[in-house]
């Protein structure tokens, strides 16, 4: 494995047959060395038995159970601690980010940013469906913070991004709810004068199945790291986690 050049975490929960489709469309566009993690939090969601079946026949699959805690904060968190590959993507199950733009991430890493964002909200960037209230507050929250800290990117909040294996090894994840560990390694990275670059992507809603983001419990958690990014001084102890 000595020879990957990238490590794929997709967190699942209850994808069923569906992560099928997300695994084919992957190794379609990604010809470089490369594992795909797919990590699910029970024995018995219905992800995992596809998975270890596509995995049967594919050795770049690598079904893994989080041990950590359930929720997909810690599912990236076990994929990232497993990943053998020098450069990590993090890319959801449920076809709304572009494969296709994997290989492009992973190549501003190896070009010496620490976090290569996949942008709504710069220009050549869309979403398309999706809640309105989570669109408005993401937006928001990122394009006031690219003009407001210079942070490298106007969309801090998308999961669909590719690290430096080494930096977040270096800064730690905190991140213990919902998909905040993009906006922190956006925070972390500001505050160490790392480079963080996008490219513009057009993110597309699920078609099939029930998202897991939960705008109004995880707000207060991505406000956490707004206001690292933002305020010099402030030593992210504020709000207090739930």
């Amino acid at each position: 494995m000595s020879d990957l050049r990238i490590s794929i975490v997709i967190p699942a929960y209850n994808e069923g047959e569906e992560i099928i489709k997300c695994l084919d469309q992957i190794l379609a566009a990604v010809t470089s060395p490369c594992e795909l993690l797919v990590v699910f939090d029970r024995p018995e969601d219905t992800t995992a038995d596809p998975a270890r079946r596509y995995a049967e026949r594919e050795p770049r699959i690598r079904p893994l159970l989080n041990d950590i805690r359930p929720g997909p904060a810690a599912a990236i968190l076990a994929g990232i601690r497993q990943a053998q590959a020098p450069v990590v993507v993090v890319t959801m199950a449920d076809g709304s980010d572009q494969p296709a733009q994997i290989e492009e991430l992973a190549g501003l890493v190896e070009e010496g940013a620490v976090v290569a964002a996949a942008s709504r909200y710069m220009r050549g960037g869309s979403q398309v469906g999706g809640p309105w209230l989570k669109g408005l507050v993401s937006r928001t929250a990122g394009v006031s913070l690219h003009l407001l800290a210079r942070v490298g990117t106007h969309d801090p909040t998308n999961s669909f991004k590719a690290y430096s294996k080494a930096f977040i090894e270096e800064v730690g994840v905190e991140s213990d709810a919902g998909f905040e560990m993009g906006i922190e390694m956006v925070a972390k990275a500001k505050r160490r004068h790392a480079r963080v670059v996008e490219i513009p992507t057009v993110w597309l809603d699920r078609t099939v199945g029930q998202s897991n983001f939960k705008i109004r419990q995880w707000i207060p958690r991505y406000l956490r790291w707004y206001l690292f990014a933002l305020l010099p001084f402030y030593g992210g102890k504020w709000p207090p986690r739930s």
